[in-house]
């Protein structure tokens, strides 16, 4: 299959398990919800690499553990993100890690002391800011608040995490291995916090449901893999956003969700914004592609 063919399937398939997150999160709590994606992905990365004889063991076990801590944390808060806002909502406030890391990438330039600032992030920022004020609006006057920030912040740690997946690859790490001990890390991580906010008792649709969001992330990143593997960095980079499209799609159609044009206009500003800063970062010299699907930081 061709990578963007590839690419569009596993944004679909994050976008369906977003979709299988939010009607769980009825029946159990984010840190559940980590635990037991992640724990489906431990036992199917872990099969998969067996029989592509990738093995698991890491010369650089800090390096995954940091990379896991930022990454778990971004994908719990953005859990229950998910519950409180409407989809396609949350799963733009997440997308907006391409903008933070074009600010982190501008702020490192200027503790650095660079002669020139690249002035095109720096609109790039700007908009996707805008863009989030806009979504957040109806978000900040309501109950949701707190769900609303649990999705910015969940973007900042996803940027903090891709961050740490282009060392990772620096230092030599296969994905398939990375994307192991991301899941392992979110199993022990999840299973800590569940223990503290409580565990609920399943039933077959709950199950499901859970079956359904850890094997829809595990296929997704998969297909993502081999996308980015065979395909432009660029090309899969662009066609990711497509991810908001359809988060909005199926939660008008699944949840009744209200996007007003406010809303719809913030979405906009913050998939032309993350556009822009990917392209200026992956054109950058020297700067190795570090563009990730947001869901799987």
């Amino acid at each position: 299959m061709p990578a963007p063919l590839l690419m569009v399937a596993a944004t679909l398939l994050f976008t369906l398990m977003g979709v299988a997150v939010k009607f769980a999160s009825a029946h159990y709590g984010a840190a559940e919800l980590v635990f037991y994606r992640s724990a489906i992905g431990v036992l199917l990365i872990g099969g998969y690499t067996r029989w592509r004889g990738i093995g698991l063991a890491t010369p650089v076990p800090a390096m995954h553990f940091w990379r896991s801590a930022s990454g778990v944390a971004s994908l719990a808060l953005w859990f229950h993100a998910i519950a409180g806002l409407p989809l396609g909502t949350a799963v733009a406030l997440n997308y907006m890690s391409s903008v933070w890391m074009a600010l982190f990438l501008l702020g490192g330039a200027v503790l650095l002391g660079a002669a020139r600032v690249d002035s095109r992030l720096i609109a790039a920022v700007l908009v996707g800011f805008a863009g989030v004020a806009l979504v957040l609006r109806p978000t900040v006057q309501s109950q949701h608040a707190m769900h609303g920030l649990s999705g910015l912040l969940s973007g900042v740690l996803a940027a903090m995490a891709y961050l740490q997946i282009t060392a990772l690859g620096r230092a030599g790490e296969p994905e398939l291995r990375v994307v192991f001990y991301f899941s392992l890390g979110g199993t022990l991580l999840g299973a800590v916090l569940a223990s503290t906010t409580g565990w609920h008792g399943h039933t077959w649709v709950g199950a499901l449901q859970l079956l359904a969001i850890g094997t829809l992330a595990t296929v997704a990143q998969t297909l993502m893999t081999h996308a980015y593997t065979r395909g432009s960095a660029l090309t899969n980079a662009s066609l990711q956003y497509l991810g908001i499209v359809f988060s909005g799609v199926f939660g008008v159609w699944l949840f009744g969700d209200v996007l007003g044009w406010m809303a719809l206009l913030g979405m906009a500003l913050i998939i032309a914004a993350g556009l822009a800063a990917t392209y200026l970062q992956l054109r950058a010299p020297h700067e190795p592609p570090t563009t990730r699907p947001a869901h799987e930081a």
